[in-house]
């Protein structure tokens, strides 16, 4: 088996080594990427946890869950190469030897490479344990070579933009801006990623991205699926902090963002923040205008009962968090003049689909006559679960009369590549790679903090009037009357 030789050596620690997102995604990542031939030749994974387990445990739990979470099957012969890589380290967050410990573990770790290897941090944690984390790993210069050594975030970054603030300025005492990995595993998704390629590789499509040809961009991400276990988390947080703050802000960013001069990390992030400052602030008064809040009551999916979010577990029975948002967003700059982006997200949704639609302005003179209607060229990209681009245009039908339908051009991913490589994949290997792009920025995330507090601090004073939407539904009627009134409809 090959693996990556232009990697240097590479210790990976892993907080939260026992948690649900390493077991589904971050060791699946990493095994996939192992068999795929894209880790450093040289690795160790050290898995750290509170439970007094030993190696032969921990790995044999992995195996497990990799059985049941991989891309790739699981075989014996890769299996014994990987599990090689695994060690448990038993650790507590809050005492400072725990990490004196783990530091000596980690010398041991690199006098077998023969060299001081590099090491990724990853935070697979609740956002309250990143203080204690990160200071005690300053105490105990865990991260001590700025070139060597990062740190990967889970989101959420911060609660609002002073909490950000915050965050920022207590991880920059520990470690460089160039050091911290803020991911957002949405932007590693493929068909996200080829956004910039679609826009700024084909000389067809870039004159035609601005408010002279577009007429409207809406943003969509449903999900079938309610609160599940995360009820105490999703009470705390709810849709606009969950969702539309960093995955939506971020799509939208790379489908207004001007092009970069280069695809340097910095040069992208440059791009995505000037996005972020051009958004319109909602001003306070305004926020009913321009957004919608929902929380679904019961109603059924897929032919079976639903129950209301108030009804989950972890859930207050008078709780005013939203479980649905739809926000109407303008971005104030040359390209996007007076042009609505739409985002929506929602939980308990008719159906689980992610994707962006890019609707075309209508000819302003029509050939064809009221008997044929056209319908509107619309540009729409799939993120999930079907990951593909669609272009909607018209024809003529077959026959003899000059009838006009309209038809779809596919270009369909899992038809090119079935086994596409997961989100993390791409962004685990990028920070192994030192690459930042998919990466947010410290001013990227305060900026989208500063897009979105308007709502927040709205919603947060008064009272809203849910459930307002059923389960199984594509969210509350005010959402539709958002859309409608500038003589538009969700796609």
């Amino acid at each position: 088996m090959m693996n990556n030789n232009t990697l240097n050596a590479t210790n990976i620690l892993i907080f939260g080594a026992t948690g649900d997102l390493a077991k589904r995604k971050l060791f699946p990542a990493f095994y996939n990427l192992f068999i795929d031939g894209r880790m450093p030749d040289n690795f160790n994974i050290i898995a750290l946890g509170r439970s007094d387990h030993n190696d032969e445990y921990f790995r044999n739990y992995i195996k497990v869950n990799l059985e049941a979470f991989s891309r790739k099957n699981v075989t014996a012969e890769e299996w014994d190469s990987f599990q090689s890589h695994i060690t448990y380290f038993q650790h507590q967050l809050d005492d400072e030897s725990s990490y004196i410990n783990l530091n000596q573990k980690l010398e041991e770790l690199d006098s077998q490479f023969g060299m001081r290897g590099n090491r990724l941090f990853y935070l697979s944690i609740g956002p309250n344990f990143v203080a204690t984390i990160s200071n005690h790993i300053k105490k105990t210069s865990l991260a001590s070579q700025a070139d060597k050594d990062r740190i990967i975030i889970e989101k959420p970054f911060g609660y609002n933009k002073q909490s950000a603030i915050e965050l920022n300025q207590l991880l920059s005492e520990t470690f460089e801006e160039k050091q911290i990995y803020r991911i957002d595993h949405y932007l590693g998704k493929e068909t996200v990623q080829n956004i910039l390629a679609f826009r700024f590789g084909n000389s067809i499509f870039e004159p035609l991205w601005n408010h002279r040809h577009i007429e409207s961009v809406q943003i969509t991400v449903a999900e079938e699926v309610g609160v599940e276990t995360r009820g105490g988390f999703y009470e705390q947080t709810g849709a606009l902090r969950d969702m539309v703050q960093n995955h939506l802000l971020q799509v939208l960013c790379m489908v207004a963002m001007e092009a970069p001069l280069s695809l340097e990390s910095d040069e992208i992030r440059d791009r995505k923040v000037d996005v972020l400052k051009s958004i319109r602030r909602i001003p306070a008064d305004k926020v009913d205008y321009y957004a919608v809040r929902g929380q679904y009551g019961e109603g059924e999916i897929n032919g079976k009962k639903a129950r209301a979010y108030r009804e989950e577990e972890g859930i207050a029975p008078d709780s005013n968090t939203e479980t649905f948002v739809a926000v109407k967003f303008y971005i104030d700059n040359e390209r996007w003049q007076n042009v609505p982006f739409y985002v929506r997200t929602g939980k308990k949704m008719k159906e689980k689909q992610s994707y962006i639609t890019i609707q075309f302005k209508p000819l302003p003179h029509s050939t064809f006559s009221d008997t044929n209607p056209l319908s509107a060229n619309r540009l729409i990209i799939n993120i999930q679960p079907l990951m593909d681009i669609r272009l909607q245009f018209m024809t003529k039908k077959q026959g003899l009369s000059m009838a006009l339908r309209p038809v779809e051009m596919i270009f369909d991913y899992f038809a090119c590549k079935e086994d596409t490589p997961e989100a993390y994949e791409t962004l685990l290997q990028d920070a192994l790679e030192g690459d930042l792009t998919l990466f947010m920025r410290s001013d990227q995330v305060e900026e989208a903090w500063d897009v979105v507090t308007t709502i927040q601090e709205d919603w947060a004073n008064k009272k809203a009037p849910f459930p307002n939407y059923d389960a199984g539904s594509w969210g509350p009627k005010e959402s539709f009357d958002l859309v409608e009134r500038q003589g538009h409809t969700w796609a």
